[in-house]
Parts: C-alpha cells; sequence; structure tokens
C-alpha cells in the first residue's frame, strides 16, 4: 500500500454531497412493519410478545437477497451390503472439510497453483446462511444515535447470531452505513455471513498468527503489536480497561481505526469488551465527518476450529472512492497519514 499525503492538495471537483436519510416511511425495519421481512429467526423482546410482531429492541431475519444460500438436506445415497455408499465413494469426513474450507482463489489467474483440479474454472455452490441484523425497532440511521443501552443490545445480537453458526468455516459480521458504503436501506443494520470456506484474507492472517506464535514460543502477534502501538502512542486513539482504539499501521484508508481486545481472546462472539469504545469510535468518526456518517465496519474473528486467534473490529468512514489504479493493482493509496488521523480523532473523541 501506498501513503500518500501529498494527493490531499489535489484538485478535487467531485466532493460527495452530505447524506441525509429519508425517513422512516416504508421502511421495512422499523417497528409495526415486521409483515414486511421474512420471518424473524431471533429477536430481543424485553417483555415478551409473539414472534413477527411490535416489541422488539433487535430483530434478525433471514436476507431477502441472499449472497449465500440455504444447505439442501442432500438425497440419501444407496447403501450396499457392508454400509459402503453405492458408486464407491467414501464419505467426506471432518477432515477433508476442514481442508476445503482454506481453498485458493476461485479465478484460474490468481490462484497459486491448478493442484489436482482438473478444470480451470472450478466452481462449488455458495452454501450458508446471510442473515439482517436490525440494531434498533426505530429509525435511526446511524450507530451514533444509539443510546448506549441500544448499541449494547445491538453488538450483543451480532454476537449471539454469531454463536449460533459456530458450525459454519467462517463466520462474517459487516455493517455498512450510508449509501456510499453500499447500504441499500438506510435504517441501521449489520449483516452476517456464515460460509462453508475462509476468505483469503481471513486464512492468511491465521496462518501468520500459527507461524508467529510457533517462532515465538506463544506470542500473540496482534498481541504484540498492540503493545508497540500503546508503547509508542502515536497511531493510539484511546483505550480503557477492556481494548485500545488504534488507527494501524500502514492504514489502507484514510481515517481507517482498528479496535483490539488488550487479552488476546480468539472469537469476538465469545467475549464482551469493546462496546463502549465502539460508541467512541463512530461518536468521533461522526464528529469529524458529520452526522451521519458514511462508514464501513467488519469483524475479523477466528474460523471453525482455529484455537489461536485475537479478533478485532476494523471501521472506516467511507471518503473516498477507490480509483483504477488500485483496482488494477490491489495497492491502495491513503492520503492520510495513520499518524495525522490519529491525532485528529483523539481530539475528538
Amino acid at each position: 500500500m501506498l501513503i500518500a499525503p501529498g494527493r490531499a492538495e489535489r484538485p478535487d471537483d467531485f466532493n460527495p454531497e452530505p447524506w441525509s436519510p429519508s425517513g422512516h416511511e416504508g421502511c421495512p425495519f422499523c417497528e409495526g412493519n415486521e409483515a414486511a421481512t421474512p420471518p424473524e429467526v431471533e429477536a430481543d423482546r424485553p417483555d415478551g410478545g409473539p414472534a413477527d410482531g411490535p416489541g422488539w429492541r433487535t430483530r434478525t431475519v433471514p436476507n431477502l437477497y441472499p449472497a449465500v444460500s440455504p444447505v439442501e438436506e442432500p438425497a440419501p445415497e444407496p447403501v450396499l451390503e457392508g454400509g459402503r455408499p453405492a458408486g464407491g465413494r467414501a464419505a467426506s469426513g471432518s477432515g477433508s472439510a476442514a481442508g476445503s474450507a482454506f481453498a485458493s482463489s476461485a479465478d484460474p489467474l490468481l490462484a497459486s497453483g491448478r493442484g489436482s483440479e482438473p478444470d480451470m474454472f472450478a466452481s462449488r455452490p455458495a452454501v450458508g446462511a446471510h442473515e439482517v441484523i436490525v440494531n434498533a425497532s426505530g429509525h435511526v440511521a446511524s450507530l451514533a444515535d444509539l443510546d448506549p443501552e441500544g448499541l449494547a443490545a445491538a453488538v450483543s445480537m451480532w454476537r449471539s447470531r454469531m454463536r449460533a453458526h459456530a458450525d459454519a468455516a467462517y463466520v462474517q459480521l459487516i455493517l455498512n452505513q450510508g449509501p456510499d458504503s453500499g447500504a441499500s436501506l438506510e435504517h441501521s443494520h449489520a449483516q452476517l455471513g456464515a460460509m462453508e470456506f475462509v476468505p483469503p484474507a481471513v486464512a492468511r492472517e491465521r496462518e501468520r498468527v500459527g507461524a508467529y506464535r510457533e517462532r515465538t514460543a506463544g506470542a500473540s502477534l496482534l498481541g504484540e503489536i498492540l503493545r508497540e502501538e500503546i508503547r509508542r502512542s502515536d497511531r493510539l486513539v484511546a483505550i480503557d480497561d477492556e481494548v485500545a482504539l488504534i488507527c494501524p499501521w500502514a492504514s489502507r484508508h484514510p481515517y481507517e481505526m482498528r479496535l483490539v481486545p488488550r487479552r488476546p481472546t480468539a472469537r469476538f462472539e465469545e467475549d464482551e469488551g469493546g462496546v463502549a469504545m465502539l460508541g467512541r469510535a463512530v461518536g468521533a468518526l461522526t464528529e469529524l465527518f458529520g452526522d451521519p456518517c458514511q462508514l464501513n465496519l467488519w469483524v475479523r474473528t477466528a474460523p471453525r476450529g482455529v484455537e489461536h486467534f485475537h479478533w478485532h473490529l476494523d471501521l472506516i468512514p467511507r471518503l473516498e472512492p477507490a480509483s483504477a489504479f488500485e483496482m488494477a493493482t490491489a495497492v491502495d493509496i491513503n492520503i492520510v497519514t495513520p499518524e495525522r488521523a490519529a491525532e485528529a480523532l483523539r481530539a475528538v473523541i
């Protein structure tokens, strides 16, 4: 990646317009419009009440336009005498499933090797679950509009739904806020994708964490990074007893932030901390870039079966679109150094 602060001085005829949410009229995620969504799979109802009715704080429903499809029950195979499946195929065990979960890129131009795959254009069904987690019953466009109790309820539901898919190879929690972020509806919501493969970026991080642990007799890579960031302090935005908030070294985007638990914990869904700092981080971006601020948020958690990992939560304000250079080279250009970004964020957090 390239840090190029001089490019911040270039002429810009295309400043993005401020985001002005339109309101609750016709919003399918508002309380009272439950019939406009698929039946809920989970809801936080403090006073009880029937499913798919009012009275909830947070609510999860299947995505109407899923990126992955539910697993279909396979037809039973004919079994020959002795219990061997017909056709001579051995039943897939957990070992093969785990191996296939860490598959490389499907694009033959980008794959590291053909391996034993006979078809250059290999593919397989994208199965799993894709859910929408509505963060509040009232029409709020930004996480910054939630009070501390409301934000805690939303994050608690994120974690609950991630735990519900513990059998998936990987569970990805994301949040898009604002039209430039990729959000199609303005009512604040997160999305969860439970997948039967581990994305390459996650697999690479897992490999680096494991290699560092082996090389250092048990040390946590992200834990060591965080310790050094706290010592140097120039990219440290804020810290409390649970987590620290930093602008990562070699940040890919202006004002990118990373929320890291101070105690290495493999899975976000099995931890409890970070809610208060997340609220402060979103508030700081809102203070700097307007209310509501357009942003992307995602959680990096341990894949299934991985014991040694260190979860983190990343968020970026959507200030600039990607350019052709970045698409062509996969090299990001950041016009704001992380040190300068951290200084500006510390002033308002």
